[in-house]
């Protein structure tokens, strides 16, 4: 206990900036900082694996069926989730979670009086080794139980041990692709009845308030929503990237004209900004952006002249095998959208003008471009798109992603082909320039892993990292 009072204590002062050696925050470096969130994150995870335990217990010595005698009620709440809510500081919803973690990763006392094992172990061992906290292992749990019955439990053990070793380094949100997926695998029947009941919830409402201001709300299912989403997404992704552009442009001029009189008079300047001139205070946010890609979108469908819509390119692309294809069995996926669909979607899909579909194992066209080309066709990223998925450092949908040379175009002479070619987003792209990562390639086609090697400041080991598809999809 004194040693657990004790790390505490150093907790705390950590939390006031103080370091059990006396030093601040402020004063580390970057190796101890990276080190001290580490620290900080396990413990987190280790510490919510105990509360998870905790609230368990506290679950058992306060069931109904002890009356006054509950543990909770002895202390003054109605049930165990208000007690366990208000002692940890949490809500109610987050403390019913913690006890079905618990109740789920420890063995159980059967009626018998014997000892069965815990229902979940794989999720259990994650816990305790401090690799996942009890917000993955809920969604991991909820979903498994979700499916448990129609899955069986060979394979729902088989996700299982999946999921928490992936798990491992995600962010939340990284995960619920995977759950997304790993559910879709493990229940691919479900699919079907689960998208009839979205798409019954899609809809539109367009109103005018007092102001006259036009309101438009909405939500959409995976499928009628995927070209909603990338036409959006692809009109703002243009916008931004000329907005840079556009500063880099200026940025040069004034560099050029740096201590040079200007010689031309207030009178010679235009009376009225160019359209897309902005200063920062009329600087569109990425909502606006939004609307004014609605507003582009159908004034082009109402026929305006502008044929040119600047949609960066954007393609939706519906991915599925040969079987699925043919026989209308099994799930397929969209680029952009986490959550699995149908086959008998897919199959629709595939047969939309504009919707390009990816059918694994057939004769999809793959060209390889060698030096006279510097960049990638259309073809070669969607084929890059198989590999990759994505951006194959942070898992952002391929329609933010540009091509990357591994051996660079101007540095190495690198060749414009699917070897030489990986989906960074334009962050992972930057990293990989200016901060020393190199990227290799293992293996060929779409199974084929990229790894991430961090450069010797950042890791003298320079141990490679999982990155693209392998990292970020569930595969069983």
């Amino acid at each position: 206990m004194t040693s657990a009072l004790s790390s505490l204590a150093e907790a705390i002062d950590v939390a006031r900036g103080i370091l059990p050696d006396g030093r601040d925050i402020a004063s580390l470096t970057p190796a101890e900082l990276l080190a001290l969130n580490e620290q900080i994150g396990r413990g987190k995870r280790l510490a919510e694996s105990v509360q998870a335990l905790v609230a368990s217990e506290i679950q058992r010595q306060s069931r109904p069926e002890l009356g006054p005698d509950s543990l909770a009620k002895i202390q003054g709440f109605r049930n165990p989730t208000q007690f366990i809510a208000a002692t940890m500081g949490t809500t109610t919803g987050d403390a019913a979670r913690l006890v079905k973690v618990g109740e789920a990763t420890t063995p159980r006392t059967l009626l018998s009086g014997d000892k069965a094992p815990a229902r979940h172990p794989h999720v259990g061992q994650g816990l305790s080794d401090g690799r996942i906290g009890a917000q993955a292992a809920s969604a991991i749990i909820a979903m498994l139980d979700r499916v448990a019955i129609r899955a069986g439990a060979e394979k729902v053990d088989q996700a299982e041990k999946l999921l928490v070793e992936q798990a491992a380094g995600l962010p939340l949100d990284a995960l619920s692709k995977l759950i997304l997926r790993a559910e879709a695998w493990l229940d691919p029947d479900g699919v079907e009845p689960r998208e009839a009941d979205l798409a019954a919830e899609t809809a539109l409402t367009v109103r005018q308030d007092r102001t006259g201001m036009i309101i438009v709300n909405g939500k959409f299912d995976a499928v009628s929503g995927a070209p909603v989403k990338a036409a959006i997404e692809g009109y703002v992704t243009a916008r931004l990237r000329a907005q840079r552009d556009a500063e880099s442009d200026d940025a040069a001029e004034s560099g050029r004209d740096a201590g040079a009189a200007r010689a031309t008079s207030a009178a010679d300047a235009p009376a009225t900004p160019l359209l897309d001139e902005t200063t920062d205070a009329e600087r569109r946010t990425i909502p606006q952006l939004q609307a004014d890609a609605l507003v582009s979108i159908c004034e082009h469908a109402l026929g305006c002249d502008e044929k040119d819509l600047p949609l960066n390119g954007v393609t939706v692309v519906v991915r599925m095998d040969l079987e699925t294809l043919r026989e209308g069995t099994g799930t397929a996926e969209i680029d952009g959208i986490d959550a699995p669909i149908s086959a008998s979607a897919a199959r629709k899909l595939a047969s939309s003008a504009s919707i390009i579909p990816a059918v694994l194992g057939g004769d999809s066209e793959i060209l390889d471009w060698g030096r006279e080309r510097r960049l990638y066709s259309t073809s070669q990223k969607l084929a890059l798109g198989e590999r990759d998925g994505g951006c194959a450092g942070c898992a952002l949908p391929p329609q933010f992603t540009k091509v990357h040379h591994i051996r660079w175009w101007s540095r190495d002479a690198g060749p414009t082909d699917l070897d030489n070619g990986v989906l960074l987003c334009e962050s992972c792209h930057h990293r990989v320039h200016d901060n020393g990562w190199d990227i290799q390639v293992e293996g060929t086609g779409r199974r084929a892993k990229v790894w991430l090697i961090p450069p010797a400041y950042i890791d003298p080991a320079r141990t490679p990292r999982l990155g693209g598809r392998a990292r970020y999809d569930f595969a069983a």
